[in-house]
């Protein structure tokens, strides 16, 4: 017995409702369906040949194909399409004679990854808004809590941790705004016929252009599209694919820099992922809380990344009308981008629903830095007393050396604003110092960003896609 191998994506990661859409089920029922759709479109507009109870008989066993039969057809035939031709033929006998009428292989093959990718980016809609809904609820909690900003991973002025939060909530909206365009923009191939002149369907319909064209147009309304591309070969414009998967690719990056930040917060203590009461975090170190699945965001987005190249390199490299070295590949990549992006963002809905905030880890940080924080405010009222600017700088130097080198080799509380206070040079505003050790003087309009981004952007996205909010931890993380 050969060994069984599976994919972790459908096993360990995606979504049953994603997995589902990438099925053998799924598109060889949307193959039957498109041959249903093609036949009624063909009978409307008069070809004798295709009757009411030929396609009937068809709609009766469109949902059923039988795979194994179908498998044994194509081993002999070597031809994907036509085997599964002659097992909805055995199915539907009376309308053998009429499957596939006109048509070539990209009809079935090409129409049916265009009502994936269309399925698909609906599903990532969901996901996008319900990670956006805990990070919305997180942002607004936090509103307030100052925190130490960071600028080249070196630390910078106060921010909060809901502000800190919009940074990631602003990525997630672009993703959805580009998902909202690219799914607008996505159209059907339609019936174009083996180079995409549709010259076997004139030849069907004795020359009559205008049957021809409402042939096309039927059969894009009939599968639920309200338009088909105009100008295709074979198959539909590869670019397409470029432009509809191009939202995953902005998960990918919005992902990964979410589950960066999480992790880096989790090695200062600051904020952690959630963690399991019965949760192990090392088979070797007991008391470790690794982030293993911000971790597992970052593995997933890079794969998802590397999967997103396939998409251009394939549209560059067609020939003419087609080719088929677009088919093995497409296959591959195309489902397996989804089923990644449905994971990274199950994940980081799962990271953001349950994310540890340590208040006390991060003001004592925000103690630790506010003294250096402080300087350039400092420094701006002493000159505005009467103090040069040149020499108060020169002063406010010195301290802060010898106070950040008491704190790296002694160990020592950071003393700078003790030093300062206790330099005749500063003496014009000792008796306001006090005022520079308040955390919220240096973390500027962060609050009211806050309350002003979700009021303005993120509550209105939320309304709008209401039906699409699910209960907290109603697709959680499956491993």
């Amino acid at each position: 017995m050969s060994p069984s191998v599976r994919n972790p994506l459908v096993e360990r990661y995606a979504s049953p409702a994603m997995a589902a859409l990438f099925s053998e089920e799924f598109r060889y029922r949307t193959w039957r369906r498109l041959w249903v759709a093609l036949a009624e479109a063909e009978h409307e507009l008069g070809l004798g040949a295709v009757t009411p109870e030929k396609i009937e008989e068809m709609r009766r066993v469109q949902d059923s194909p039988d795979l194994e039969r179908a498998r044994a057809h194509e081993k002999r035939t070597r031809h994907e399409v036509m085997a599964h031709v002659e097992a909805f033929g055995e199915d539907a006998p009376k309308a053998h004679g009429i499957i596939h009428l006109g048509s070539t292989s990209a009809y079935v093959m090409d129409n049916t990854d265009l009502i994936q990718l269309r399925e698909g980016l609906r599903i990532l809609r969901k996901r996008i808004v319900n990670v956006v809904a805990p990070l919305s609820r997180f942002a607004r909690r936090h509103a307030s809590l100052v925190t130490l900003g960071y600028t080249h991973l070196q630390p910078a002025q106060f921010t909060t941790v809901g502000k800190r939060a919009c940074l990631w909530l602003q990525d997630l909206l672009l993703d959805l705004s580009d998902l909202d365009f690219q799914e607008s923009e996505l159209r059907f191939l339609g019936a174009k016929g083996a180079t995409g002149t549709q010259a076997s369907y004139l030849e069907l319909f004795d020359g009559d252009e205008a049957r021809v064209r409402r042939l096309d147009e039927i059969v894009t309304r009939k599968m639920g599209f309200d338009g088909a591309y105009r100008a295709t070969g074979q198959t539909y414009p590869r670019k397409a694919d470029t432009r509809a998967l191009s939202p995953l690719l902005g998960v990918s990056q919005s992902a990964a820099k979410f589950a960066h930040d999480v992790r880096i917060l989790s090695a200062f203590g600051e904020i952690e992922e959630p963690f399991g009461k019965e949760q192990i975090g090392s088979s070797a170190m007991p008391y470790k809380r690794n982030p293993m699945r911000s971790e597992r965001i970052n593995a997933l987005a890079r794969l998802l990344i590397t999967l997103l190249q396939n998409a251009p390199l394939t549209a560059a490299a067609q020939c003419f009308e087609r080719t088929l070295d677009d088919s093995a590949n497409r296959r591959l990549a195309i489902p397996e981008a989804f089923l990644c992006a449905d994971a990274v963002l199950i994940l980081q809905r799962n990271v953001a629903e349950g994310l540890d905030v340590h208040a006390g880890v991060i003001a004592r940080r925000v103690r630790e830095e506010l003294p250096f924080i402080a300087t350039e405010d400092i420094l701006m009222a002493a000159v505005k007393r009467g103090g040069d600017r040149q020499a108060l700088h020169k002063e406010i130097r010195r301290h802060a050396l010898a106070a950040a080198r008491r704190v790296k080799e002694e160990g020592a509380p950071n003393d700078l604003l003790e030093r300062i206070e206790g330099d005749a040079a500063f003496a014009a505003i000792h008796a306001d110092i006090g005022a520079y050790r308040k955390p919220e003087r240096f973390a500027g309009r962060a609050a009211s960003q806050v309350a002003e981004f979700l009021a303005a952007e993120v509550d209105p996205l939320l309304e709008r896609h209401a039906a699409l909010l699910e209960p907290a931890g109603e697709d959680d993380v499956r491993v």
